[in-house]
């Protein structure tokens, strides 16, 4: 029997029990959780989806230490367009001491999958019989070895030796953590017994509430990185016909090499340090995506980043973006480029509902896309499959 454990209704009874006695003065005993990340805190999804929960989760009793795979100079190498292999190499240098952290902590907390690119008999002798652990995905990871849909599985090999390795895993994990409903539908598919849904989040402290920007320019934010700038190219036709309209900037944070010919782009580097007052600078926040079995695992992070920061968002309506835009509420969902482009005139063309969107936006982000709101429920999961 599968139990599916949704960010608004905890249907696993001992969780349930965990959050009723959350707040009370019964000191639960300590946990230690090994946070075996894939990257560190240059990598998104790393410090996102694991390591920005180590304090929250510390103050409930629950101890991590993380301890990432892939150094930053791999995810430096990716960005810069270098090969990766020396860092890759030196990852797994340091392998053999992970057996020994596996087994210093009780639960370990995987981000994708343990050892990149191995097989699943590495990753079981590893953990050994008994270890509980998470597996926790933000994307579609599956595809990358072929085990759905015309994304993945395009070298027979790789088919061969990785295609089944995650359902592999997830049959055997107390604990499968995923972003969004299409990633917790193939868990389940794939013979996941315990899925919790936690959409990526921002801390919200992190975000202070800012006045709307007063220059003229009407400016377009984006934040990723150079692997995903190449999404904006989507909107080249409506981007051009506004700056023939008015006065536009797009101000692109994290891609320093990407341009649009007929659009004026300005240029931030990414800093995890600056980034909420960049997207402040913003009048809208934007995330084109193809309509694709790999965008469709996106988690949406970046519209969750743009209303935080009080700003109404445009994305287009594929995965996850479906559920975190409130259409015509929080921003709009856009789809052909002509849709685009009625979307940000009118947003262009009326700051009173750029306001009213980006005030109603970061409600909902308090609501149900943060940090300080679904710690408490990761921590009551963890304390679940413990107990068990």
């Amino acid at each position: 029997m599968s139990i599916s454990v949704h960010l608004d209704r905890i249907t696993d009874p001992i969780v349930a029990q965990d959050e009723r006695h959350a707040g009370s003065s019964v000191r639960q005993p300590e946990l230690r959780v090994l946070m075996a990340t894939r990257y560190g805190r240059l990598g998104a999804s790393s410090r996102l989806r694991l390591l920005q929960y180590a304090e929250p989760l510390a103050e409930q009793g629950i101890l991590s230490t993380a301890r990432p795979f892939l150094s930053d100079n791999y995810v430096k190498a990716l960005y810069e367009g270098r090969s990766r292999l020396p860092a890759v190499l030196a990852a797994y240098a340091r392998a053999p001491a992970l057996r020994a952290a596996v087994q210093e902590h009780d639960i370990v907390w995987i981000e994708k999958e343990l050892l990149p690119f191995l097989p699943a008999l590495f990753e079981r002798a590893l953990l050994g019989a008994n270890k509980k652990f998470i597996l926790d995905f933000d994307d579609a990871w599956f595809l990358r070895y072929g085990g759905e849909g015309e994304a993945g599985g395009r070298n027979r090999l790789v088919r061969t030796l990785l295609g089944g390795k995650f359902p592999t895993l997830l049959r055997r994990a107390a604990l499968t953590i995923v972003a969004n409903e299409t990633l917790r539908d193939w868990a389940l598919r794939a013979g996941a017994a315990n899925v919790l849904l936690l959409p990526t989040v921002v801390d919200l402290d992190h975000y202070p509430p800012t006045a709307m920007p007063t220059n003229p320019v009407f400016t377009i934010g984006w934040i990723g990185t150079p692997v995903t700038a190449p999404y904006l190219a989507r909107l080249a036709e409506p981007l051009r016909q506004l700056s023939a309209e008015a006065p536009l900037e797009l101000l692109v944070i994290g891609a320093p090499d990407f341009t649009l010919p007929g659009v004026t782009c300005r240029h931030l580097p990414w800093s995890e340090a600056t980034e909420a007052a960049m997207i402040s600078q913003c009048d809208v926040g934007i995330m084109p995506l193809p309509d694709d079995a790999w965008a469709r695992g996106k988690s949406g992070y970046k519209l969750i980043q743009y209303m935080a920061a009080g700003r109404p968002t445009i994305g287009s309506p594929v995965g996850a973006n479906t559920t975190i835009v409130e259409d015509g509420v929080t921003g709009f969902l856009a789809g052909p480029a002509a849709t685009w482009a009625d979307r940000l005139r009118r947003l262009r063309d009326d700051p009173p509902r750029r306001q009213a969107m980006g005030s109603a936006a970061r409600l909902r982000v308090a609501a149900d896309y943060a940090l300080q709101a679904t710690a408490p429920r990761l921590a009551a999961a963890i304390r679940s499959i413990a107990a068990r």
